[in-house]
């Protein structure tokens, strides 16, 4: 599913340069739960932002899907991110005045699906991520933290994405509350096949994935796979 062959990621401020990945590559195959670990400045959200499409390498090659994501232009880019990824952020991102099944079906909303169908999809992405019915119709400024995010994985499914990612998805949550949402990332990888890709600073929250590759410096220290699970890929 996913290729990073030898991505290099260089910034520049004038006559300065720094190299924020150095040579990565490794491969994801499909219905793997990965995360990605590394301190700050190691190079991992560099690395998220090449894999969400939101950035390109200095050099090198990323492959999703068997494409190659750093020869698309901007409207491809924009389709790639629409299409085949779902985005968790740490600030949730919701609309606060909205209720919990508009904020999810708001994807659908751009891409000019029918209310029907969106409203459908919605439903299903909630009860996938194990969100209450009776909460469908709350304004997500009267929900906990947990129910928030749990909302924010349901928008992120809701295009049936081929790739989850999450960026430091429980950073803003206590830590009960964190594991109920790394709960609800496991089930969706577990029972629903999904492709998931975790980025974090925090040991405890990458032990929830079954490999973990850790980056230091811009380039990959570590890659360990705790366990060989089989899953088949289930639509929402």
């Amino acid at each position: 599913m996913i290729e990073v062959k030898n991505v290099t990621k260089t910034y520049k401020t004038g006559d300065i340069e720094f190299q924020a990945l150095k040579g990565v590559s490794f491969t994801i195959e499909d219905g793997e739960f990965v995360a990605i670990m590394g301190p700050s400045g190691s190079g991992k959200s560099t690395l998220m932002h090449i894999l969400g499409a939101l950035d390109a390498p200095t050099s090198g090659t990323y492959l999703l899907d068997n494409k190659d994501v750093s020869t698309l232009s901007e409207d491809e880019l924009a389709d790639i991110r629409r299409e085949k990824i779902g985005f968790v952020f740490q600030s949730f991102n919701l609309l606060p005045r909205t209720t919990v099944l508009r904020n999810t079906m708001l994807p659908l909303v751009y891409a000019g699906m029918d209310e029907k169908e969106r409203t459908e999809r919605a439903v299903s992405a909630l009860k996938s991520a194990g969100m209450d019915e009776t909460h469908f119709y709350h304004l997500s400024n009267q929900l906990s933290g947990g129910q928030i995010q749990r909302v924010a994985i349901s928008r992120a499914l809701v295009n049936d994405p081929s790739l989850i990612l999450a960026d430091e998805p429980t950073g803003n949550l206590d830590t009960k509350t964190g594991q109920i949402v790394l709960g609800t990332f496991q089930k969706l990888n577990e029972e629903f096949g999904r492709t998931i890709i975790l980025i974090t600073h925090e040991p405890e929250v990458a032990e929830h994935a079954d490999r973990i590759i850790f980056i230091r410096d811009g380039v990959i220290v570590e890659d360990t796979k705790k366990h060989q699970k089989k899953k088949v890929q289930h639509h929402i």
